[in-house]
């Protein structure tokens, strides 16, 4: 995965959030605990902390800042940072190189925070629809590239399904829903 991917991702979730920029985004996202401007928050956050993460290559752990979105803003400003730190990540993504490494848990290469980013992305953009009433899958081709560098154990079926299955968001038939998972985004 590279940062072509996380572009897909994001140009599909900001068609899909612009759209319902209108309604009421301080409901719950979803089965998160978040509201669904907090769940848009969260995925500038992470974009923001991945593409310093590959930026400054720490071994150790987290860089030590952080992302504020002023309370005030409107949704379509919130949805213009989530487009600013996913461009921030894609242009990561575009310089970094297959042998670097930063911390996520242990030592990630680039297809690994690609791989994050496009989750988040995807994951989060289903739990905000949730609260919004529903309405959208996440695109088949992205979960399958997510699944195949995150999930390497995950079972056989609809990409989508699967992907919100192994992050505990739905059920999958013959399977009990999870209720806690890690991804593997770290190389041994």
């Amino acid at each position: 995965m590279d940062g072509r991917d996380v572009e897909r991702a994001l140009t599909e979730a900001l068609r899909v959030l612009a759209a319902r920029q209108d309604e009421d985004w301080s409901v719950r996202a979803g089965s998160l605990t978040w509201t669904c401007r907090e769940t848009a928050v969260h995925i500038a956050h992470d974009l923001l902390a991945y593409a310093g993460q590959l930026a400054a290559r720490p071994q150790d752990g987290y860089l030590p800042f952080d992302l504020a979105v002023r309370p005030e803003a409107p949704i379509a400003e919130v949805l213009d940072v989530v487009r600013a730190c996913g461009g921030l990540l894609a242009a990561a993504l575009a310089t970094g190189r297959p042998k670097d490494r930063a911390w996520h848990w242990g030592p990630t290469d680039p297809t690994g925070f690609a791989a994050m980013g496009t989750a988040e992305i995807l994951l989060h953009t289903w739990d905000i629809t949730r609260g919004l009433g529903g309405g959208w899958t996440p695109p088949e081709p992205l979960c399958a590239a997510v699944l195949a560098r995150l999930f390497p154990d995950a079972p056989a079926g609809e990409p989508a399904a699967v992907l919100l299955w192994c992050t505990g968001r739905a059920e999958l038939p013959g399977r009990p829903r999870r209720t806690s998972w890690v991804w593997q985004a770290a190389l041994g």
